[in-house]
């Protein structure tokens, strides 16, 4: 059964809010569920924090996980993954169609929003996979209900590669929403891979893994996908940019809301570069491959400067047994919710972005693009959604506090320079200093279309 929603208020005292492009002190008040008032507030509430000295963000909404349920809950399943997103400030999450069976028909969709219904501490959403015969259940998707449709233009899982050029085209003529494409060239990659094992056999390393799934295999992709939009007017977004030449794709001219054609980074391509592939080896063995240093410079640059419009994780967990295959055999993929705050809030320390344009890109822009009901910001009205952040306490990264059902971290014995102290979902205190209540699940979110 789901999980009547509490009527409780929550009173945050003299926390820095970020919100807007703005930072300023003062108080919120929540009230059955909503953000029903911020400045200074003097009145009691049935719960009251005391958040000076704490930063006060919108939750952050992330456009693209993979929390592997049904079927593959042997490597996280839809509590245990956003019950991890929650730690780390996630509040909103959509979860990608390659589970098992592949979410490619209203029905199975359905029921990902029951299991959902009945877990996920965060708020939810869930794409409708596209296949090369499914165009007749995408055009009975409801826009106001669904974040939109996911095609691989590229290999996945089952039959999910979408390759036929008249699917695509009715696919990009006809879909009633936002069209979300994961964009490698499958010809490219394995004419790559066949030419790099004739040459070098079948034991190598990940270090092989940039060059068989390379820039040339993205940009044919990403262009046609660009390409098709514009012939057809769709509304696209490109995740996961992983090279420098795709970034010529993109324009920052517009605002965001008129925009077309978007685009999202993934922390491991802000974060990690080709060689850390020497250390951490099939850990951040990621589709598309994290690439060359330049690319990875390339592309925070155009986070900044408003080319990439979102950033999210692309959170993809496997078992410490499955990545520990040899490199060929390994998956691609690697669990992220609990950290991409926090990663974001070291490069702010670094001096690399600003708080307001880390919540611009983590929380508004993804509100923006998908046309949220009413999420994403700290308005009056809006659904409470917030996260409140320590900036005077670390996170070392441990066996011990990692809460993926996979177990393991790409920044295992990394120290953050910051900690998640609160996270509020919908209205309710999900998590506060490290522990957790369950006694309320996240909302079926909505959308503006």
């Amino acid at each position: 059964m789901t999980k009547i929603h509490n009527m409780s208020t929550i009173l945050i005292k003299q926390a820095e809010i970020i919100n807007e492009g703005k930072r300023f002190v003062a108080d919120v008040l929540v009230k059955d569920g909503l953000i029903d008032k911020i400045g200074t507030i003097d009145q009691q509430a049935d719960r009251e924090i005391n958040a000076e000295g704490l930063l006060l963000m919108p939750g952050v909404i992330d456009d693209q996980v993979h929390f592997r349920e049904p079927g593959l809950t042997h490597k996280g399943t839809i509590y245990t993954e956003a019950k991890a997103a929650v730690a780390g400030g996630i509040t909103t999450y959509m979860e990608m169609p390659n589970t098992v069976p592949n979410t490619v028909t209203l029905s199975l969709l359905e029921d990902k929003y029951t299991i959902a219904s009945n877990c996920s501490l965060a708020n939810y959403s869930f794409y409708l996979g596209a296949t090369n015969d499914n165009v007749a259940e995408i055009v009975k998707a409801d826009p106001k209900t669904i974040c939109g449709i996911k095609i691989f233009m590229g290999s996945s899982t089952g039959n999910m590669l979408v390759d036929e050029a008249s699917t695509l085209s009715a696919i990009f003529s006809n879909s009633p929403m936002l069209i979300a494409t994961h964009c490698e060239s499958d010809p490219m990659v394995k004419a790559n891979q066949q030419r790099i094992v004739a040459e070098y056999g079948e034991n190598i390393d990940a270090t092989f893994h940039p060059f068989i799934r390379d820039a040339e295999a993205c940009y044919e992709s990403s262009s046609l996908a660009v390409s098709l939009a514009k012939k057809h007017n769709a509304r696209l977004h490109i995740l996961h940019i992983s090279t420098e030449r795709e970034l010529s794709l993109f324009e920052n001219t517009l605002p965001l809301k008129d925009k077309r054609i978007t685009a999202e980074a993934c922390i491991h391509h802000l974060w990690f570069s080709d060689e850390d592939y020497k250390t951490k080896g099939n850990f951040i063995k990621w589709n598309p491959a994290v690439k060359a240093a330049s690319d990875r410079d390339a592309i925070f640059q155009a986070v900044l400067d408003g080319r990439i419009d979102v950033i999210a994780t692309d959170h993809a967990p496997h078992t410490l047994e499955e990545k520990n295959k040899r490199y060929l055999d390994a998956p691609s993929g690697g669990p992220l919710v609990q950290h991409s705050l926090l990663a974001m809030l070291d490069f702010f320390s670094q001096g690399k972005i600003s708080l307001e344009q880390i919540v611009e890109k983590m929380c508004h822009n993804p509100a923006i693009l998908y046309q949220i009901n009413r999420r994403g910001y700290i308005r009056e009205g809006y659904h409470a959604d917030m996260v409140l952040v320590d900036p005077k306490q670390t996170e070392k990264v441990s066996k011990e506090n990692i809460l993926y059902h996979c177990g393991w971290s790409p920044f295992e014995g990394h120290t953050f320079t910051h900690r998640i102290q609160h996270t509020l979902v919908s209205g309710h205190l999900v998590y506060s200093a490290g522990k957790f209540d369950e006694s309320q699940y996240g909302q079926r979110i909505r959308f503006d279309r």
